[in-house]
């Protein structure tokens, strides 16, 4: 291939620019010209790419968010949005695309590569809820996040003596609830691939005053069929009973903040170098992701057609040490 392009799509993650970096840098190593597009599916809609060399790529690696910008685009959902985007793509003589990002970007990915257009994925998002990738890029980052949090509200709780609830991104996937959970030591985590009653909020709660604790940490997934909101109105009308004082904190977008981490950093270099690869030896309509230690490419159909599971075992290492 002679000439390449890349977008990031949907949410950003830490650790998309090592990922940009790493298909532009790639893509010149092969031969390629290399293209960004602005602002996703949107950009290739209105036509916004540019040529772009190895020095416009240098020093964004330790930086957050993406160079590129994302934004929604519902046009490119309909059949008339993804041919014109098409039609744009064969205008700027653009022989193959890096699509960097999560399920609704893969889901594009995969549209796009119904057309016969050569299309490879590349797995971004830290919600962690794609199929084809047991990481994605971001995921650590966002998980250091947020624990740190956990972390600086567990100091402030146990001084107080309170209860906390700390609700997490994380979309309708428990993974990083769950996780940050295990890692911060709380009292229970709320996700929605296991109900967790109101009542039973409570109840963890006051177990925790009655064995005498000095706080109660509860981390709760955005997604959990009971929010952080709904869960602390139901705590206050049985404050008599929970013993601590209760207190409630989003984190919401400041996990998707920061700068990446070195494993994200690493991770994004390694999953973007094998995309560009892929697709300049005419590998393509698949999502390049990271299973059982190793790179690893999966059917970009397979990806859109199946739902990615939270591990059991972390659910039960979860219930047990949450004592």
């Amino acid at each position: 291939m002679r000439r390449i392009a890349v977008l990031t799509s949907g949410g950003d993650a830490p650790g998309m620019n090592a990922a940009i970096r790493a298909v532009v840098r790639t893509g010149i190593d092969g031969g390629a010209e290399v293209f960004g597009i602005r602002k996703g599916y949107q950009g290739l809609l209105t036509g916004n790419l540019f040529q772009m060399g190895a020095r416009d790529v240098g020093g964004i690696m330790q930086r957050g968010g993406t160079m590129l910008g994302s934004a929604r685009c519902l046009e490119f959902k309909t059949e008339a949005g993804r041919r014109k985007g098409l039609r744009t793509l064969n205008q700027n003589g653009i022989e193959g695309l890096v699509v960097i990002g999560g399920n609704g970007s893969q889901t594009g990915s995969y549209e796009i590569s119904k057309l016969g257009f050569p299309v490879v994925g590349v797995a971004s998002t830290i919600d962690n809820d794609l199929y084809g990738s047991d990481i994605t890029i971001g995921v650590d980052t966002a998980l250091n996040i947020a624990l740190e949090a956990v972390d600086r509200l567990k100091t402030t709780a146990s001084s107080h003596q309170r209860a906390f609830l700390i609700e997490v991104m994380g979309r309708d996937c428990g993974y990083l609830a769950l996780m940050t959970g295990i890692a911060g030591g709380a009292e229970a985590v709320v996700i929605p691939e296991y109900e967790t009653t109101p009542q039973q909020v409570v109840e963890i709660i006051e177990s925790a005053y009655e064995r005498g604790k000095s706080h109660a940490m509860i981390v709760v997934a955005e997604g959990a069929e009971h929010d952080a909101a709904e869960l602390a109105a139901y705590c206050e009308e049985n404050h008599a009973k929970i013993g601590f004082k209760l207190r409630s904190t989003t984190l919401g977008h400041v996990q998707r903040g920061g700068d990446p981490s070195a494993y994200d950093r690493i991770l994004a270099s390694r999953l973007g170098l094998a995309a560009a690869k892929r697709l300049l030896k005419g590998e393509y309509g698949t999502l390049t992701g990271w299973i059982d230690g190793s790179i690893a490419s999966t059917p970009l159909d397979e990806v859109v057609a199946n739902q990615k599971t939270l591990d059991p075992e972390l659910i039960e290492l979860a219930r047990i040490l949450d004592k």
